[in-house]
């Protein structure tokens, strides 16, 4: 494995609607064995509605019984790099997220969705729905492309209108998208008046009409409670523009935040957290999908801690941080749970991100659909670290219902001669949380663990005592020889030792991807990882010395299949 400086990315796309390559089609049935039932759902979730919406508890959801049929192995006609846990279509193509609502008992996701791929381009609306954002009920297209003639549908974001701003009753649920035709990108409304399932264009769209910008996409919006105004955010190129509006469809342009140092601005997001959970004190988010090539980085969602005074953002510093530093973490998304009082909201967001990269991103060796999966979902919480603030991110509360009794391995030491017998996985996913530390007797340099290894390919996840970095390199997993050099770039987060000298991972490993969270959250490594089909052996190797293993848990994640829709 290259440890050395990974060279810079590839510059990402600009046009989301390029010709793709072909893959093979088939449909991969919804399988009702082995669903395992929510357990308590995250007191971290969302919606954007307009204020004054009354709040209610955040209910529980029931744990499966001791004769629940719990599966841990993916049905057999699955195609082989079908993931576990993670939510992927039935077919073709898929790629951004869209933001959540809260509605009628589920939460309501879309992501951008291509039924014509791989011969023909353009993306639209396909809609799921969750109690838990752990098991997922696919419910069809929602908004149709190229059908009121201003092209095909991209990214927006949804919201409810409880007091009927726009007119178009109250509740109605309004997406904000942007739509392109001829390469012109615009802005138009759609209403939903069934709780979001199907959506109308407005007779009046667009509703923005491009000023002449190349690029001028991603509408993100929300309710502003203390001036009772819709917000709006926009990407504009290598800016980010600001507009409110009192009734969804005239927006006023108020101000915007430039930036020429990561490319083109894309999907992006601002929101208000308090830090540390302190409702007394709370800062604001500036977030967007970027090009991190001069910070040594891939596309990926950089973000600004900062002020926002209803119509511009002051950020604390110029230097972005970044939500993920893996290869695959694009389009993020974030959201607030409106069942809950305001403290908790604003204590905590749920993130879902694009696991793919648009360098390779019609490369992956899938089969059955393409564009990669969503990442799963994460709770995000605003820490002050002292010399600055910043995002944590841990997986969901929910996620903890998929899990089996762990495979617990005492305390242990890694060597050099990788001869320490690890526990293995019996499950097609599963998560390891390690606690690791240099051995005092002789103290590596770094250590590494392979993940879905066999046949002689493997990804690698580890820690570089000496710089305090967590890594993860795919350069010998069974896709890197055929994928594009960005691929097999590595990929480092920060992982400072706790005061005993110990670094904490928790992982998320699928059948083609592994998420990587370190120390609690400090920071997160998220890559798609392709072992040879159906392979999955665990192993740790120690580099220039020993490694102390003062914890290592190896759980089962039950098989959460998507129930498809038809």
């Amino acid at each position: 494995m290259n440890r050395t400086t990974p060279p810079e990315p590839r510059r990402g796309r600009d046009d989301r609607s390029g010709t793709q390559r072909s893959r093979r089609k088939a449909i991969i049935p919804w399988l009702a064995a082995g669903l395992v039932i929510a357990g308590l759902v995250s007191a971290a979730l969302i919606v954007q509605a307009n204020g004054g919406a009354p709040s209610e508890p955040a209910p529980t959801a029931t744990e499966p019984g001791p004769d629940a049929d719990v599966a841990y192995t993916r049905p057999s006609d699955w195609s082989a790099y079908r993931p576990a846990v993670h939510l992927t279509p039935a077919e073709r193509w898929m790629n951004d997220p869209q933001r959540p609502f809260w509605l009628d008992g589920r939460w309501h996701y879309y992501y951008l969705y291509n039924p014509d791929y791989p011969d023909a381009n353009g993306t639209e609306w396909y809609h799921a729905t969750s109690t838990d954002l752990v098991h997922w009920r696919e419910e069809g297209i929602a908004i149709e492309k190229y059908e009121n003639g201003l092209g095909d549908i991209l990214t927006g974001s949804a919201v409810v209108d409880t007091d009927d701003s726009a007119g178009f009753g109250a509740g109605a649920v309004i997406a904000l998208v942007t739509q392109q035709l001829d390469g012109v990108q615009r802005q138009s409304l759609f209403v939903s008046t069934d709780g979001g399932y199907r959506f109308e264009s407005y007779e009046g769209n667009p509703v923005m009409e491009n000023p002449g910008a190349e690029h001028w996409r991603d509408p993100k919006v929300d309710w502003d409670d203390e001036r009772g105004e819709w917000r709006m955010v926009l990407a504009e190129g290598h800016k980010l523009g600001f507009y409110t509006s009192p009734d969804l469809r005239s927006w006023t342009y108020r101000s915007g935040f430039e930036r020429d140092d990561l490319g083109i601005l894309e999907c992006p997001d601002l929101f208000e957290m308090s830090v540390d959970g302190d409702p007394s004190t709370t800062r604001w988010v500036l977030a967007a999908g970027v090009n991190g090539e001069l910070y040594g980085m891939t596309t990926g969602t950089a973000y600004w801690i900062g002020d926002w005074d209803g119509r511009s953002f002051t950020p604390d510093s110029d230097e972005p941080q970044w939500l993920d530093r893996g290869s695959d973490f694009y389009a993020a998304v974030t959201w607030d749970d409106p069942r809950l009082g305001e403290r908790d909201r604003l204590a905590s967001r749920l993130a879902i991100g694009w696991l793919n990269n648009w360098s390779y991103a019609s490369d992956l060796p899938t089969d059955g659909w393409s564009g990669g999966a969503d990442s799963v979902v994460r709770e995000l919480r605003l820490v002050d670290e002292g010399e600055r603030m910043s995002l944590r991110s841990t997986p969901v509360d929910s996620l903890d219902a998929l899990e089996g009794d762990p495979q617990v391995l005492d305390s242990a030491i890694a060597t050099p001669e990788g001869d320490l017998l690890l526990p293995q996985p019996t499950s097609d996913a599963y998560r390891l949380r390690v606690t690791l530390a240099p051995d005092p007797a002789d103290p590596a340099d770094e250590v590494r663990f392979r993940v879905l290894e066999g046949g002689g390919r493997f990804a690698t996840v580890g820690v570089d005592f000496a710089s305090g970095t967590a890594f993860v390199a795919r350069d010998a997993d069974a896709a890197a020889s055929a994928m594009p050099d960005a691929y097999r770039e590595v990929r480092t987060a920060p992982a400072t030792p706790s005061a005993d000298g110990t670094v904490a991972l928790d992982l998320i490993v699928d059948a083609s991807s592994v998420e990587v969270f370190v120390n609690g959250g400090e920071s997160a490594l998220s890559s798609l990882a392709f072992g040879m089909p159906h392979a999955n052996a665990l192993t740790v190797e120690s580099v220039s010395g020993a490694t102390r293993i003062d914890r290592f848990e190896l759980a089962p994640l039950a098989v959460a299949p998507v129930e498809r829709a038809g």
